[in-house]
């Protein structure tokens, strides 16, 4: 079988049903080409039957999927570096385990990666119970009017303050305050965006990928904003509107947060070959 032109990597521990759900939001993807890759760090591998059937539909419907049981756990970071290292397309989507795709959602974010050839593309996770949350003062939007070209974007910059655009239900409220049907795209500064992130997959490794996992204990988190803050300042990155990823709210599986990737390594060194 041929390399599909999308990878999708999930990571997962301990949510079986809440992955099931994940994958089942993938089946009615209006862009196709695509396979899946989940690592699973929990202690056994499920056997549960809606995680099993969700994985034949995706493989009747021609889409490859791989499960690997990744152990020991060592981390996120090293979990999306071996993630990454299994991926032989072009692009790759990492999808969080607790995240329910809208149909044109990959669609939109590989023919915004067409258009602008950067980096990588995301979309905000929307936490639909919050959808009579207003939140005016977190709902400042910087569009991209011209073609995305690599920023330097660090915690103590101006530009971090975008991030408050990605709580709540902050990205559903712009998105109706801009009239954006589900046809539209409507393209984004950001400081990252998590959860639902289209890479190109060689501008991801040029930058470093994951690969900085050696450098952090295992409980850590915000190693997906360090691997965007290195790809967005040699690539460029951005987000899209609609978001059409919708967050199953679901408690965390990651409590300890005391180390926090991009506050303790550089954002800019280390960001690949050639960089000196």
């Amino acid at each position: 079988m041929s390399t599909p032109e999308v990878e999708v990597l999930v990571p997962t521990y301990r949510r079986p049903a809440a992955l099931a759900v994940t994958l089942t939001s993938l089946v009615g993807q209006t862009y196709t080409s695509f396979g899946v890759v989940v690592s699973d760090q929990s202690e056994s591998l499920s056997d549960r039957g809606e995680l099993a059937t969700v994985v034949r539909v995706l493989e009747a419907r021609g889409h490859p999927v791989t499960v690997h049981h990744h152990l020991p756990r060592r981390g996120m970071a090293e979990q999306r570096a071996f993630l990454l290292a299994q991926a032989r397309a072009s692009r790759v989507l990492f999808l969080d385990d607790d995240v329910v795709l809208a149909p044109e959602v990959l669609e939109r974010l590989v023919t915004t990666m067409d258009e602008q050839a950067c980096g990588f593309v995301g979309v905000p996770l929307v936490g639909l119970s919050h959808r009579h949350d207003v939140r005016p003062h977190e709902q400042d939007v910087d569009a991209w009017d011209e073609p995305v070209r690599p920023e330097v974007v660090t915690p103590d910059s101006p530009a971090w303050s975008r991030h408050r655009l990605h709580n709540a239900a902050n990205a559903l409220h712009v998105e109706e305050r801009l009239g954006l049907g589900r046809h539209d795209r409507f393209v984004y500064r950001v400081a990252w965006t998590g959860g639902c992130v289209l890479y190109d997959s060689a501008k991801l490794r040029a930058a470093g990928g994951f690969d900085f996992w050696t450098d952090l204990p295992p409980d850590h988190v915000g190693e997906d904003v360090l691997a965007q803050l290195r790809v967005m300042g040699r690539f460029g990155g951005c987000g899209v509107l609609p978001s059409g990823a919708y967050h199953q709210e679901l408690e965390t599986t990651l409590p300890e947060r005391l180390v926090d990737a991009p506050l303790v390594l550089s954002s800019t060194s280390g960001t690949g070959p050639g960089d000196g």
